[in-house]
């Protein structure tokens, strides 16, 4: 499936100087690992780069200043305006793309990238709006919906938590240490009462309804394997 996408891609990017992609859809469902998957198929062919939105989150700083910490991930966290002029910046030469760690939970200013003008740009994440009918040259060429079942998907965050969780005992100074005094069954369920308080609304009053404006949408199953929908 991936080489068939891939090579509808690539026939779409033929007439861009810069063709711009963007693969949404929910929290934990697997986006960075299908973008990298993109990228080392695409790149076969072109000069291909690829970049998270996550890097346009406003600091926690600012997050906790206005209340706004634990919506991260709502249209409100993002720099909306950052991201479209990089959009922009990268078709025209060169952007600087900020960066995002997921042990931090935070904006790593020293991780900022400059891109220079590449083939195909695979940006991942959220933030994305619904795009206009012809494109504006700050939103994607392309929108690519990366569906899969709800279980599913809170399955995903669960066992990722975890994961990150388990990592925090040689970082202290991981977000997830704050976490390191609760057993593993306890964290569990405190990351299902995330999920449900948090990135299920998201997705279901935001990254959902992105799906009917999507030019490709894809769906995952448990096992991992992506089909078109």
């Amino acid at each position: 499936m991936i080489d068939d996408l891939c090579g509808r891609l690539e026939r779409l990017s033929e007439e861009k100087t810069c063709f711009v992609i963007g693969l949404t859809g929910s929290v934990a469902s697997g986006k960075t690992t299908l973008a990298r998957a993109l990228v080392a198929g695409l790149s076969v062919d072109a000069d291909v780069e690829m970049v998270s939105t996550d890097g346009f989150l406003y600091p926690n700083a600012y997050l906790n200043e206005r209340g706004l910490l634990l919506r991260k991930g709502f249209p409100e966290t993002f720099d909306h305006g950052a991201m479209s002029q990089a959009i922009c910046d990268v078709r025209k030469g060169a952007a600087t793309f900020p960066a995002y760690s997921h042990d931090t939970f935070d904006i790593v200013p020293e991780l900022a990238r400059e891109i220079k003008q590449p083939e195909i740009l695979v940006l991942e994440g959220l933030g994305f709006s619904a795009p206009t009918v012809p494109r504006h040259a700050d939103q994607p060429d392309v929108l690519i919906y990366l569906d899969a079942r709800e279980d599913d998907l809170v399955f995903w965050y669960v066992e990722r938590f975890v994961r990150l969780w388990r990592a925090a005992a040689d970082d202290p100074s991981s977000f997830y240490a704050q976490w390191l005094h609760m057993s593993e069954d306890e964290l569990r369920s405190f990351a299902v009462s995330v999920w449900d308080r948090i990135n299920l609304p998201n997705l279901h009053e935001h990254i959902a309804p992105l799906k009917n404006a999507a030019d490709i949408v894809l769906l995952k199953s448990r096992d991992h394997k992506i089909t078109m929908a």
